[in-house]
């Protein structure tokens, strides 16, 4: 049989770090590329405004939505998971074990910082989320189109499946929430460790 080896600097040091691994890379991710594209896959096609005019909707559109959900929470998951790259690569390159991270400072320190740097990261991807996108989806939205046909300044325009998106966009939060819950454990438990009120794994 064949085994595929899995080098250690690929593994987080803590077991708080690989449950954040799993859940940030198969559970976080699935939500956002399955069920996103389900709720926000047409959600351009669907828009629309009164007048019905193509060029009113897309003007619209594009002021309602000046970047798409699933586009922005991409990005979110690509930056936030930077930190972690760079000290992988930095393991590699020093070929550091995994045992090693907690047991020599300047690796603690290093793996700390980059965990540091996550938290930020998603703060701050939580706070333009609040920003751009708020709490709630609402079904109606009035569009200012002034720049557009002077014979009227504002338009109704309806957003399609907007409960959808109020559920969905509740669950992107919960999410972040519980990714920074998650970095904060994993920096209290390297201290643990470090101060050897746990057993080093």
């Amino acid at each position: 049989s064949v085994e595929i080896y899995i080098p250690d600097f690929y593994q987080p040091p803590t077991v708080i770090g690989q449950f954040h691994t799993l859940f940030f890379g198969s559970i976080r991710m699935f939500f956002l590329g399955v069920l996103g594209f389900a709720v926000y896959g047409n959600e351009a096609l669907h828009f629309s405004c009164d007048p019905d005019k193509r060029e009113v909707n897309l003007f619209c559109y594009n002021q309602f939505r000046p970047i798409t959900p699933q586009v922005f929470w991409a990005l979110q998951l690509v930056i936030v998971l930077v930190p972690g790259a760079f000290f992988h690569l930095y393991a590699a390159c020093k070929s550091i074990k995994q045992e090693d991270i907690l047991q020599k400072s300047s690796y603690t320190g290093f793996y700390i910082f980059s965990v540091f740097l996550r938290i930020v990261l998603e703060v701050v991807a939580f706070w333009l989320q609040i920003q751009l996108f708020g709490f709630k989806v609402n079904a109606i939205y009035m569009c200012d189109v002034g720049a557009l046909d002077k014979k009227f300044n504002i338009t109704r325009c309806m957003v399609p499946e907007h409960f959808e998106k109020t559920i969905f966009l509740i669950a992107m939060y919960t999410f972040t929430v519980i990714t920074v819950i998650l970095c904060v454990a994993e920096i209290f438990e390297i201290s643990c460790r470090r101060l050897g009120f746990l057993k080093t794994q």
